[in-house]
């Protein structure tokens, strides 16, 4: 009897099997195949992983059954990816959660000033522009010009010497007969001079914040100004009332 049943293990083998019938590894190889074919050869998502998984658990050779380190580790790749796909989502909820906490901070600066660069001046209602000269050094004096937006000078101030620092200036919107001029877009340029040398100094000025927006492609946060211009957050150094 013994020896009857060691006959027919043997015609089981798998050089003998049937064509229909492969091994576990034959049958793990093929559904690899197939699911990075689905997947253009991309990351295996969860639900590929569990079908191909229970498909080789179901079909598997009863005669070339799967190794327990092989199943264990199959686990351990389960567990693995059922973990990244958890902080995938997490991470996604935390961007999607600091995004609109950065909306409301940003939505106080509605109605308020920010120093804004290149000089531009928005003149609206006659209001006076307030702004800043960054000073790298000690100077002996500083050279304020005003040009409108067809490039007209039309207003130039001189002080003294100035301390190294940020030097804060207003213009009241007049020309250089103290006329007032026309509401709109100015530029402000500034240049100093120490030692007989001049040179040009950047110049930020103050405009009122009309609106908060974030940009659809980048996610970066953008501030309106009244004249339509849009700043980026990251560019302002600077708020006021």
């Amino acid at each position: 009897m013994a020896s009857n049943l060691t006959g027919a293990a043997a015609s089981l083998s798998t050089n003998t099997l049937p064509s229909n019938i492969k091994t576990t590894a034959q049958y793990k190889k093929e559904q690899e195949e197939a699911t990075l074919k689905d997947t253009g050869g991309g990351a295996m998502g969860q639900t590929a992983f569990l079908t191909l998984f229970t498909t080789q658990l179901q079909n598997q050779n009863p005669l070339d059954p799967m190794e327990n380190e092989a199943f264990v580790a199959q686990l351990a790749q389960f567990s693995q990816l059922e973990a990244t796909t958890k902080m995938s989502d997490n991470l996604q909820n935390l961007v999607a959660s600091m995004s609109n906490e950065r909306m409301s901070s940003a939505a106080g600066l509605l109605g308020r000033k920010i120093a804004i660069g290149d000089g531009k001046a928005l003149l609206s209602g006659g209001q006076p522009v307030e702004g800043t000269v960054a000073l790298a050094t000690e100077v002996d004096s500083v050279t304020l010009r005003v040009y409108s937006s067809t490039g007209q000078l039309v207003r130039t101030g001189e002080v003294g010497a100035q301390k190294k620092g940020d030097f804060f200036f207003s213009w009241d919107g007049k020309d250089d007969e103290g006329k007032a001029v026309a509401d709109g877009v100015y530029r402000m340029e500034a240049s100093a001079t120490r030692f007989g040398k001049s040179s040009k100094m950047p110049v930020s000025t103050m405009a009122t914040v009309k609106s908060v927006t974030t940009d659809s492609v980048t996610g970066d946060m953008q501030v309106e100004l009244e004249d339509g211009s849009t700043v980026s957050m990251t560019q302002i150094k600077r708020v006021g009332f």
